[in-house]
């Protein structure tokens, strides 16, 4: 009885810990191939995800975000929020938004997890138009 207890316990806690997001994540540019940043994401008390850029790999051409139009406009990166409000659906994390810095747009977002990698999509309108970038586990 205890093992059958034991065994289900540790495949709860499996099934648990591969739906989170939260923690360190390496950014890789979808266009170079090459690490850019450490983002680290979070839940915040209104129950949704969160993101900011912990750790920038590779020095940027600017060193605030010259392009967001919004609140992150002028703004440091290191340390700025680029993924907000996502909300877990089922084995993906949508709802929200994700930020590009270097153009300072903000896109719908959708996350998925993939063992110690994320797959990070930002897209206008539909899914179909857009671009995703695999982010690798940094802790």
């Amino acid at each position: 009885m205890n093992k059958l207890l034991l065994t289900f316990a540790l495949s709860f806690i499996g099934i648990l810990s591969f739906a989170q997001i939260e923690g360190k994540w390496k950014t890789i540019d979808d266009e170079t191939g090459k690490p850019k940043s450490i983002v680290e994401i979070w839940k915040k008390a209104d129950g949704k995800y969160y993101g900011k850029i912990s750790q920038l790999l590779i020095k940027p051409e600017h060193a605030t975000c010259v392009e967001c139009k919004d609140d992150r406009k002028n703004k440091a990166l290191l340390g700025m929020e680029i993924i907000r409000g996502l909300k877990k659906e089922g084995s993906e994390f949508t709802g929200g938004t994700i930020t590009d810095p270097k153009n300072g747009k903000s896109y719908k977002c959708t996350i998925t997890k993939d063992g110690d990698k994320l797959n990070v999509r930002g897209y206008m309108g539909i899914s179909l138009i857009g671009r995703t970038q695999t982010w690798l586990k940094a802790d």
